[in-house]
């Protein structure tokens, strides 16, 4: 198999293009196509083309609440470290993560509940437009919806991408129930480098 010499530069224009090929004449909407595209390039996985839900006017609504200068809380620091920084500071946006806070140690050990519920509990206490990316922790969204219920807390936009076994579809489907603005990655799959994707490429569409 003969490699094809690519340009450090030209590597990710280079990868996008490989995706569009593959995908062919697959019919999506202007304004979900780069989230969906940045999800396959994350994870080279073209499932996302199929299991991302968006609500209605999900992504305007996303990029509305990043034009008024939104907190992204992540669920876990790898997601946190995903997310352009540079794109961040263009639109006013900040990105805080507390998995790693003492004072949600504590409180999830005194309240025996995960370290992600008890960052929502401390992400509540936001008074700025909130945008909840969730990339790990079933857990989050959970506490999320259970705040939303309580009217307690209510985040301006989510994004369920958690992964794996335990509660992982239950907790999404939780989500699009509840009828926050979300986007959601459906089933078992997602990851802290989808939820990161999922940010950048709002992001990346307000520099458009």
């Amino acid at each position: 198999m003969k490699l094809e010499y690519v340009l450090p530069g030209d590597i990710e224009k280079r990868s996008f293009e490989i995706i569009e090929s593959e995908l062919g004449k697959v019919d999506l909407a202007d304004d979900i196509k780069p989230i969906v595209m940045r999800a396959i390039h994350t994870t080279a996985d073209f499932d996302y083309l199929k299991n991302l839900y968006f609500s209605e006017n999900a992504v305007q609504t996303a990029l509305e609440i990043m034009k008024s200068g939104a907190v992204i809380v992540t669920d876990t620091n790898m997601a946190k470290a995903g997310i352009n920084k540079a794109a961040l500071a263009r639109h006013g946006c900040e990105c805080v993560c507390y998995m790693a806070d003492a004072d949600v140690t504590q409180a999830a050990k005194a309240d025996g509940m995960t370290r992600a519920a008890a960052s929502v509990d401390k992400a509540a206490r936001f008074d700025k437009p909130v945008i909840y990316a969730v990339g790990n922790a079933p857990t989050a969204l959970v506490r999320i919806c259970e705040h939303m219920e309580n009217k307690s807390f209510i985040p301006e936009f989510v994004i369920g991408a958690p992964v794996g076994f335990v509660n992982v579809v239950q907790s999404k489907e939780l989500l699009i129930a509840s009828g926050v603005p979300c986007i959601v990655a459906r089933g078992r799959k997602g990851g802290s480098n989808v939820a990161a994707a999922i940010c950048n490429a709002l992001l990346y569409m307000l520099d458009a």
